[in-house]
């Protein structure tokens, strides 16, 4: 059974991380998904990174906790169109999960490794449609500093998503693909998260005491599952997150 592994803990940490931590450190790859990978049905190890950073007052937000998402190039063969968190397959240099997640954060969208602080490994969940075996890495944007796609032939845009946004009722919603089945979705920026990412991040917003009560019959038919999920913000390639 894969649990969540909790990591070094700073002395810095903002106290709105406290409660999701300790959450995660007794997490189980049932409470994200109950899908397992088959026996003998192999899959190739990856990670992700799940990186929450704080962002100042400004005019149109309050501030706060925000989550890195990325969407993926609509010419991609595998989730194209699609928003999710930076990561991707390990290589064999990578000496562990939190290697591939920064790694991979470093040459999609340009993070800087030494700007996060990987502070948990979440349960490792299986993915049928792509068989990736992933291992989400849940980490604090001590440093937070511009980002932007590095590779336009895998991202198309990225951006920091106030948790505010994600919670609110009014921005959640269930999605039904073609094939029957029917999962949380977040429609936030011109973004519509669906799928993989938006199955942890409905986790994590009610393991932290995020999550507000929404209206779970909101259910929208997702577009053409082959074609990219459209998104009304699609950014330049040259676009920078501050």
């Amino acid at each position: 059974m894969s649990r969540g592994v909790p990591l070094d803990r700073p002395g810095d940490l903002p106290s709105w991380f406290e409660p999701l931590l300790n959450r995660v450190a007794e997490s189980r790859a049932e409470d994200f998904s109950m899908l397992r990978r088959p026996v003998g049905a192999g899959g190739r190890a990856s990670a992700v990174l799940v990186l929450l950073g704080e962002s100042p007052p400004a005019v149109d937000t309050p501030g706060g906790p925000d989550l890195l998402i990325l969407q993926r190039a609509a010419t991609m063969r595998n989730h194209a169109g699609q928003p999710a968190f930076p990561g991707g397959a390990t290589d064999p240099e990578d000496a562990d999960a939190v290697a591939t997640a920064l790694r991979e954060a470093d040459e999609e969208v340009g993070l800087d490794p030494s700007s996060a602080v990987p502070l948990a490994l979440l349960p490792e969940l299986w993915i049928p449609v792509s068989r990736f075996s992933v291992t989400p890495v849940l980490a604090w944007w001590r440093r937070p500093h511009p980002v932007h796609p590095r590779q336009a032939t895998e991202v198309a845009h990225v951006a920091r998503l106030p948790i505010s946004e994600l919670a609110d009722p009014a921005n959640r919603i269930r999605v039904r693909h073609p094939s029957g089945w029917i999962g949380p979705a977040f429609q936030v920026r011109g973004l519509l998260v669906w799928g993989f990412t938006a199955g942890v991040i409905s986790v994590l917003l009610d393991m932290a005491g995020w999550a507000r009560s929404w209206e779970r019959g909101r259910v929208v038919d997702l577009p053409d599952a082959a074609a990219p999920v459209p998104a009304a913000r699609g950014g330049a390639p040259d676009e920078v997150v501050p």
